[in-house]
């Protein structure tokens, strides 16, 4: 069994195409969300310089209230406003520092607030536009993708997103306020001791930029494997009944193995570089910590050493101690940013791949709606084939005239089913022309199309919800009585009142809790409610039995006499009514006619049929 482990190379190819993923995710959406924006950077600034008010009010403190070396001054403070006695100036510190924390608090809720609904509202909407983009994307590209690496892009990638819109912002403002701010403060303060501190921020930056040329390209791996991790595990649990009817678990359990092995090789080697990343800047950071105590520490016990001049106060230092603090652990979060913008880099660049994948359909917006009255289908020269794989159908031409019924019969793989879907244009012709009621599909609406032409196809698939819903998804204004009239033509109506909730019974995920024949009759019974102009019929009654085949039938034939109806059966006798049956054979039309009339050719037909009469000793070799 072929196992798709390329589908990160073809997301590659798709990310390969988006230009500067951060700016966009910014331009795109960032600005109709400006004012939560503004509130949670204005608040995130207040907050950060409010916390580094205490560190400078302890140091004056101690300087003019404590020790009598300096007078107690503020800046932006009027000297009238200070208290000129100890106790006095013990408590005017102790309510500042309080009125900060305070402020600080309140900054941080107000951030929080901002931030989260920057973010959440972001996330939202790219979700929604992605999935909306990719849903429009036709057959072909879903054929091409496994539904598990779709997943991972549409939760994994845009909740990656969020993660950096909040804690990245806050981060990113908290290393800005906080770096520019203890710089000021500590310049002011001694420049001269200032530098000894800032010291290390080449150091910094030098790693940072080591780390951000190593890690890129690494996450951009690691999620890719993600997706491929999903795509197996989606694809496993949706086939479980055949992983335990074919005794497969082993062998799928080293399947699995392999791909978690995959993510856990690639997330490894990843983590491997950040977490060699992470401890050097902090040692760095600690290196600039423990030169600031020790010069400082010399400066206050004996003077100015080396090549540096003036005071340093014990307030100062201080001061110094408590900002370099607070200037040492900002730039070791800085790491964790740059690791953050990699990976929300690694993830927008794949959700915006998604979002600007393609479409083969060539749709216009302003096409006018197609006008169906009667219902003519005609097929001229109609030439088909997936991608660049060979022709599937080819030159098939026919017409099928308002309320009659044209079958399509003939082996498996005759191109039977890529023929009607055609039609709703699920795929486009290479050549030849479609026309209904005389207009071009191609030049006409495509939800006007799709919604003139009902399709049952072999195998219905039913959403998670009650039997009501899915009867009615498509027709969501549809009555509950329209329901049930719907559900009585299709032969489902007595089978539902039989169920636990009747109409309000959960069907389960795909039905699940509905046999084969029940999911069918509730498909055609969701159709039949639509009452589309056109109906296809692709293998409709495969999963019924005789004698419920059998009622299906007649009410069709009874619902459907002045519908136009284009239907595929193996069943031979299920359409030997239609006026024109046309035989298929390796895409190509080879024999049409009546029942009557292909019968008495004693071709193909004619030997399909005497396989299902038993006339197998009569059937000719071939």
């Amino acid at each position: 069994m072929t196992d798709n482990t390329d589908e990160g190379k073809t997301f590659s190819e798709q990310r390969e195409r988006v230009d500067a993923p951060i700016r966009r995710l910014f331009g795109t959406y960032g600005l109709e969300h400006w004012f939560p924006l503004t509130i949670g950077i204005v608040a995130s600034l207040a907050t950060h310089l409010l916390s580094l008010l205490p560190p400078v009010l302890l140091g004056i403190a101690l300087d003019a209230t404590f020790l009598s070396k300096k007078p107690y001054q503020l800046p932006l403070v009027p000297q009238s406003w200070i208290p000129t006695d100890q106790f006095g100036q013990l408590w005017f510190t102790v309510g500042l520092i309080t009125l900060s924390f305070l402020g600080s608090a309140l900054g941080g809720l107000a951030k929080g607030w901002g931030l989260n609904e920057f973010a959440q509202s972001i996330q939202h909407e790219v979700r929604s536009d992605t999935y909306n983009a990719m849903q429009r994307l036709d057959l072909g590209f879903f054929a091409e993708k496994q539904t598990g690496e779709l997943m991972s892009i549409l939760n994994n990638d845009v909740n990656r997103l969020e993660q950096f819109l909040n804690g990245g912002l806050n981060v990113m403002t908290q290393i800005g306020v906080t770096v520019v701010g203890v710089a000021v403060l500590l310049s002011l303060i001694n420049f001269e001791f200032a530098l000894v501190t800032l010291a290390t921020v080449p150091i910094v930056a030098a790693f940072t930029y080591k780390f951000v040329q190593i890690i890129q390209p690494k996450y951009a791996k690691v999620r890719s494997t993600v997706g491929q991790l999903n795509a197996r595990l989606e694809n496993n649990l949706g086939g479980i009944e055949v992983i335990k009817a074919s005794s497969a678990e082993d062998y799928e359990f080293d399947r699995v193995t392999d791909s978690s092995k995959e993510y856990y090789d690639t997330n490894w080697d990843a983590i491997r570089t950040r977490i060699t990343f992470f401890p050097g800047l902090e040692l760095s950071a600690g290196f600039g910590f423990i030169l600031t105590f020790a010069i400082g520490g010399l400066w206050v016990l004996s003077g100015a050493p080396f090549v540096f001049s003036g005071d340093l106060s014990p307030g100062g230092f201080v001061s110094f101690i408590f900002l370099s603090q607070r200037f040492i652990w900002p730039l070791a979060q800085f790491g964790q940013l740059i690791n953050m913008y990699q990976q929300a880099v690694a993830s927008s660049e794949r959700v915006f791949g998604l979002m600007d994948e393609p479409s083969v359909l060539e749709t216009d917006d302003d096409a006018p709606d197609i006008d169906v009255s009667e219902g003519v289908v005609e097929y001229e020269d109609v030439t088909f084939g997936y991608d660049d794989e060979e022709t599937v159908v080819e030159d098939v031409s026919f017409e099928v005239g308002g309320g009659e019924t044209l079958a399509l019969v003939g082996p498996t793989g005759a191109g039977k089913s890529t023929i009607l879907k055609l039609l709703l244009r699920l795929y486009d012709v290479n050549d030849g022309t479609i026309r209904l009621d005389g207009q071009d599909i191609t030049e006409v609406s495509l939800s006007s199309l799709r919604q003139s032409v009902g399709y049952v196809s072999q195998e219905t698939f039913l959403f998670a919800g009650t039997v009501g819903e899915n009867i009615a998804y498509g027709t969501f204004d549809a009555t509950r009585a329209e329901v049930i009239e719907a559900a009585k033509a299709a032969q489902a109506h007595e089978f539902i009142e039989e169920l636990p909730d009747g109409y309000d019974t959960e069907v389960g995920e795909r039905g699940v809790k509905l046999s084969g024949g029940q999911r069918q009759r509730v498909g055609i019974a969701r159709i039949l409610l639509q009452n589309p102009a056109v109906l296809i019929l692709d293998e409709a009654t495969s999963d019924v039995d005789t004698e419920t085949e059998l009622r299906i039938q007649q009410s069709l034939d009874a619902l459907l006499e002045d519908r136009t109806v284009l239907a595929i059966a193996h069943r031979l006798s299920t359409i030997k009514n239609a006026e024109t049956i046309l035989v298929l054979e390796n895409g190509r039309v080879v024999e049409r006619g009546t029942h009557g009339e292909l019968l008495a050719e004693d071709g193909l037909y004619a030997d399909l049929w005497g396989v299902q009469a038993g006339m197998l000793e009569e059937i000719p070799a071939r």
